[in-house]
């Protein structure tokens, strides 16, 4: 009898770069900074607001985004749209803040050049020294615009698809959300991060640390907290459990949730590359966004948006939803700026990643495509990204 043919040994996969995570010095180096600047955020899609953020006719909000300001404004015809902030007599910042009311017209504060609230130049004192002007020619300038789903975005360059076509992967159950007749629960904050603004989106896409650095979260939803990516989103999410382990907050707002009777019993979070996020809860659905300010600092722009529900149950519920985030958004802040400070050492370039962190593989891919010295373990010379405007140009 023949001795049975030995059990082949399992193949084992060549490690690629999609199996490492990014390296250290783009975390911090100025010249990376600058080439993020046009290969990645002038051509993505940036939310300004929501249409419910600017009801009424002259209501406008606006975005500051690496020397861009947009203005969102709707007009006296109801329609929205974003321009340039920026005066097209000699460049003055037309409005100041985050939102306001201009009434019927927007009048620079230098010069006194007036627009109406669909953008038309309308008024230029001492007109008759601009004998060639066409007033025409000189509106405000607009920005592409796209309204997904009441929501404002914009973008100043092409390059992304739509934000639909991001989206589509959960066309049907963002849609079940009913965004478009979300309303505002207080205004926009911005809170500073003394971190790389990759490391802010990094975290939010990570599901490992949950369970390790949330003790809250792993109370809320247990272990049982999913990751996905798509060519353009990421979905996180966590059920929550019937018996919430932990302090009084987790129990008393499950219990809520199950007596108000709201659909959903889980915490859904949506990533849009690259920096915007969407936090769906049962009860309000949170927006973040990560404006990128230096190579090391971030201010994460954020509102709370909600179906009107005046319960004082409701009310409640939400109170607690702040309540567990505030300590999970401490804990995040924490570990960020550990990743942030450890990224200095020497010792350090970049880290294996597991075939469960399909978040960071995904933007790792992206971003090694839109910018190919992601590849090197080390920053090029300075001055390298003034050739890679060129490329991207």
């Amino acid at each position: 009898m023949s001795a049975p043919s030995p059990t082949p040994a399992p193949a084992v996969r060549a490690a690629g770069e999609d199996d490492f995570s990014l390296p250290a010095w783009i975390y911090r180096d100025a010249d990376f900074f600058e080439a993020e600047k046009q290969s990645v955020f002038r051509r993505s899609w940036q939310l300004v607001c929501h249409l419910s953020d600017v009801p009424r006719a002259g209501d406008w909000q606006t975005l500051d985004l690496l020397g861009e300001s947009v203005l969102t404004l709707r007009g006296a015809d109801g329609v929205v749209r974003s321009f340039h902030n920026v005066c097209r007599h000699r460049a003055s910042r037309l409005v100041d803040g985050t939102q306001g009311n201009c009434g019927s017209r927007i009048v620079c504060p230098y010069h006194a050049w007036t627009y109406a609230t669909d953008g038309r130049l309308v008024g230029v004192p001492q007109r008759a020294s601009y004998p060639g002007l066409d007033p025409a020619r000189f509106g405000l300038a607009p920005i592409e615009q796209e309204i997904w789903q009441g929501f404002v975005f914009v973008r100043f360059a092409p390059g992304t698809p739509s934000v639909a076509e991001m989206a589509a992967p959960y066309a049907a159950e963002l849609a079940a959300c009913r965004f478009e007749e979300l309303v505002p629960l207080g205004t926009v904050r911005l809170r500073p991060r003394e971190v790389n603004w990759k490391n802010v989106a990094d975290n939010y896409s990570d599901g490992l640390h949950i369970p390790v650095a949330h003790p809250g979260l792993t109370g809320l939803f247990g272990r049982s907290y999913g990751v996905e990516a798509r060519d353009w989103i990421d979905k996180m999410w966590g059920t929550l459990r019937e018996a919430p382990a932990g302090g009084w907050s987790l129990p008393a707002y499950r219990h809520l949730m199950a007596g108000l009777g709201v659909a959903g019993s889980g915490w859904n979070y949506y990533k849009f590359w690259p920096n915007v996020a969407l936090d769906v809860y049962p009860d309000q659905v949170d927006f973040m966004q990560f404006i990128p300010v230096s190579p090391t600092r971030t201010l994460i722009r954020e509102i709370a948006y909600a179906h009107p529900d005046a319960r004082r149950e409701m009310r409640v519920a939400r109170y607690l939803n702040w309540r567990i985030n505030r300590r999970v958004n401490l804990e995040d802040k924490a570990l960020i700026e550990r990743v942030q400070a450890g990224m200095s050492s020497s010792s350090y370039v970049a880290g294996p990643l597991g075939e469960g962190e399909v978040c960071l593989r995904s933007f790792g891919r992206r971003m090694r495509a839109l910018i190919p010295e992601c590849r090197e373990p080390a920053a090029p010379p300075p001055g390298w990204s003034r050739s890679c405007a060129s490329r991207t140009g």
